[in-house]
């Protein structure tokens, strides 16, 4: 059992909880993630860490309600336990001194991308940072993605704070103005982490995503996660979550995320009890 220690509301149904884990917060290091089940009748899901504390023993997870799981995790307050966490798993993001980094986040993903920009900024790269969301009030950690920057770029898709439009325009900016850039890690949904690949790669700029496809064991056993990268196939629990975003196959990454679309609407609409459907079809 894991104590939620903290629980905060970052914006609009994205939270944040701290949770007391020490042996897996004294390991974590920044790229990496966990698997958790809320309880027995719980699905496994995973969530990338976006920072952990080794002297206090806890590890900090950010997550949108999306689904059954994550609405179900978003009803547990400060005191409550979480049955299962396991971690840390995957590979950590290769950290080392590059010189010059575009870190870009978009929505949520702006949460595990914090971390990565961190440790980079740490090994004395000059960052800059592009974050987006839909609106700002869905933007979250400006202020410490702020912290980790040289400069800090900001999208909204409706304007209402920063440039009006996609994280990718700012890219393309900073590309057309010359800035000899050295490396771009993108983390966030599929078709933005596509696009900045797909921008970078005339440029032959070297472009690191982090992908999250469905999981279920998180140790390469049940081939669940696997992902096309290049000629080959990869579990992301294992040989990622991080790739090059030049040989991730985005057709074969886009399709496996919409396998299980219509069972989660099932589960959402409460349909599942016992494991049976019991739903009016």
């Amino acid at each position: 059992m894991f104590k939620i220690t903290k629980k905060m509301t970052l914006a609009q149904s994205i939270k944040l909880i701290e949770v007391l884990a020490p042996q897996l917060a004294s390991k974590a290091q920044p790229g990496q993630f966990i698997i958790l089940r809320i309880d027995e009748n719980g699905e496994r899901i995973p969530l990338t860490l976006a920072d952990c504390d080794g002297q206090e023993g806890t590890i900090t997870l950010i997550y949108q309600e999306v689904g059954r799981t994550t609405l179900e995790l978003g009803r547990l307050e400060s005191g409550d336990y979480i049955l299962d966490l396991v971690g840390p798993l995957g590979k950590p993001s290769e950290i080392e001194r590059y010189g010059t980094v575009v870190c870009v986040g978009g929505g949520v993903g702006v949460a595990p991308i914090y971390p990565i920009t961190r440790a980079l900024a740490n090994a004395e790269n000059n960052i800059i940072s592009v974050i987006g969301a839909r609106s700002n009030k869905h933007l979250i950690l400006a202020e410490e993605m702020q912290r980790v920057s040289e400069k800090l770029h900001i999208a909204t898709d409706d304007g209402s704070l920063g440039h009006k439009g996609f994280v990718t325009d700012i890219l393309q900016q900073i590309v057309d103005s010359g800035v000899q850039i050295d490396l771009v890690v993108a983390i966030g949904p599929l078709v933005m982490m596509k696009a900045v690949s797909e921008l970078t790669r005339p440029y032959n700029i070297k472009t690191v995503v982090s992908l999250n496809p469905i999981m279920v064991d998180g140790t390469g056993m049940c081939g669940a996660c696997r992902v096309a990268v290049g000629q080959e196939t990869k579990f992301a629990c294992v040989d990622g979550p991080e790739f090059d975003g030049h040989q991730v196959n985005w057709s074969v990454a886009e399709t496996r995320a919409r396998m299980f679309a219509d069972e989660e609407q099932l589960a959402m609409k409460g349909c599942y009890s016992g494991g049976d459907c019991h739903c009016q079809k």
